[in-house]
């Protein structure tokens, strides 16, 4: 069974971690049946966040009983101390836990140190001191704020997005967490789901020891090609590296990662999804974007009023707006 040590924390963990925030998505009772075969197969590593609506609820109903033979994560979007210990609170509370082996702060916009004058880092120390959290991490989609991160020091682990779609300046970063002993948490190794070959995915990022990647899995049949996994676990041979080339050759580097942080749109444009529709039809089936519902979201990009928020949000410094009206253009003409 493939492990992974989390740098300094010394947590060992599966090679398949559970990405929880699909989970959302589903009944408590399915969620449930979900997180316990998760459990039963192997995978001992959950991540969660508090901005992620009950997922913290239902990992706390489904695994509670096994809360010491298991590692959770989740994470804080606050910007305040008063509001960093009442989520805390809570998110003990609905993981039916009094401590967090990783507590993260969740995607801030700025990399949070001792003496900066929020006193958020200093009440991860406190939360530390306390035994309310075990060790202390960061999320980010920004590469400068998660290189920031590392080069500070005072960050366990690091959770960014890492797949074989990565630039160089990411994998620097990953090899960066190794030298310095810390843990790279890989989120989106699917880059949203524009990856369908999670194999390749797999295989790619085991040849990096101090990578742990968390598969956002919502049905068991997602669950299950994972888990397969575990005991026979991908190698990166000729065939699955010629995929990846083809999948980077298609893909190139200007591509929605499908992150959510442009949104809300005040034209009410499903951003995430309509700015990487080209390639959507070309990589699942084409029906499912095809259909009436579908053709008026897109159309919705016509009323885009170029507020500009998208753009000035988008911490892959992609021209959203552009990349939204290219992406209608190719739609119609696919239609």
């Amino acid at each position: 069974m493939s492990q992974v040590i989390l740098g300094k924390t010394g947590i060992s963990a599966n090679k398949n971690g559970f990405g929880a925030l699909p989970i959302q998505r589903i009944g408590r009772e399915a969620a449930r049946e979900l997180l316990r075969k998760a459990y039963d197969s192997g995978i001992n590593f959950f991540d969660t966040a508090r901005f992620y609506t009950d997922s913290e609820e239902k990992i706390g109903y489904a695994l509670g009983d096994v809360r010491e033979k298991i590692y959770i994560a989740s994470k804080t979007m606050t910007v305040n101390v008063k509001d960093f210990w009442e989520q805390l609170n809570t998110s003990l509370s609905f993981l039916k836990t009094d401590y967090l082996d990783i507590y993260q702060f969740h995607n801030p916009a700025f990399c949070p140190k001792s003496g900066d004058g929020t006193g958020l880092y200093e009440a991860m120390l406190e939360a530390k001191d306390k035994g309310m959290i075990r060790h202390i991490g960061i999320t980010n989609h920004r590469i400068k704020i998660a290189a920031d991160a590392a080069e500070s020091g005072l960050y366990e682990t690091i959770q960014y997005p890492f797949s074989y779609l990565a630039t160089d300046e990411e994998t620097e970063l990953v090899i960066k967490c190794r030298k310095y002993g810390i843990g790279f948490i890989a989120m989106k190794a699917l880059s949203g789901g524009l990856i369908s070959n999670s194999a390749a995915a797999y295989a790619y990022l085991a040849q990096y020891d101090n990578v742990l990647p968390i598969w956002g899995i919502q049905r068991e049949k997602e669950l299950e090609e994972f888990a397969g996994y575990i005991d026979n676990p991908p190698v990166l041979n000729r065939e699955l590296s010629a995929a990846i080339e083809q999948d980077k050759k298609e893909l190139g580097a200007e591509f929605c990662r499908g992150c959510g942080y442009c949104l809300p749109c005040p034209a009410n444009i499903d951003i995430p999804t309509s700015a990487r529709m080209s390639l959507m039809i070309k990589r699942a089936p084409a029906s499912i974007y095809l259909n009436k519902e579908w053709q008026g979201k897109m159309k919705r990009i016509d009323d885009c009023i170029n507020c500009g928020h998208c753009k000035s949000h988008c911490p892959y410094g992609l021209d959203t707006p552009e990349l939204l009206r290219k992406n209608w253009r190719d739609y119609k003409t696919f239609i």
